[in-house]
């Protein structure tokens, strides 16, 4: 069993470092998104570059790829710190992306992904606060940090176990982390909008 949990651990991190923004919108776009707006491979950044469509493709790709590994993981793996883990892998994989010299995104939709497949009431809950936030103020860096406070919230609340709270927790932690220019033009309100 311990076997199976490295093998899926690595496959978690190797998926989740696929950079499926820079993949296509190169593909569909012809753009390198690390030379556009923020640089980040993410699907904001996407949007920008690529326009909305594109971004939503990227927005799937990156969720799947943390949904996937932690729902294989929560079927094959008795223990949840396990599972947990494995989800966790896929996240940093996609934030530290081995192929890309481990400069990656903020990690927003392949949280919501693990999250799904781990605690899905809290990454609906996340979703919908992103979704009402970004359209009251048009500004996706203060929809992603609130609906990843409401998540954490109702990850502790809803969680069928508490090693899968606590991945949740840990995601949100990294995503703050890698917000904090992002945090600093809130405060300063020079964030930009889209």
């Amino acid at each position: 069993m311990i076997g199976l949990w490295v093998a899926l651990l690595v496959g978690a991190y190797l998926l989740g470092a696929i950079p499926f923004g820079l993949l296509v919108a190169r593909r569909a776009a012809h753009v390198d998104v690390r030379t556009v707006g923020s640089g980040n491979i993410g699907a904001t950044n996407v949007a920008r570059a690529a326009g909305k469509k594109v971004a939503a493709v990227v927005l799937l790709l990156d969720m799947a790829k943390g949904f996937a590994p932690a729902l294989v993981a929560r079927l094959l793996l008795p223990e949840p710190w396990w599972s947990g883990a494995v989800g966790f892998a896929a996240f940093v994989g996609h934030c530290f992306p081995i192929y890309l010299r481990f400069r990656g995104g903020k990690g927003v939709a392949t949280a919501l992904g693990v999250s799904l497949a781990l605690v899905p009431l809290a990454a609906l809950a996340g979703a919908v606060v992103y979704t009402a936030v970004y359209k009251a103020f048009r500004v996706s860096s203060l929809g992603s940090l609130s609906g990843a406070l409401v998540a954490t919230t109702v990850a502790f609340v809803s969680a069928p176990s508490p090693a899968w709270a606590w991945a949740v927790v840990a995601m949100v932690a990294v995503i703050f982390a890698r917000h904090g220019g992002n945090i600093r033009r809130l405060v300063r309100r020079e964030e930009s909008k889209v």
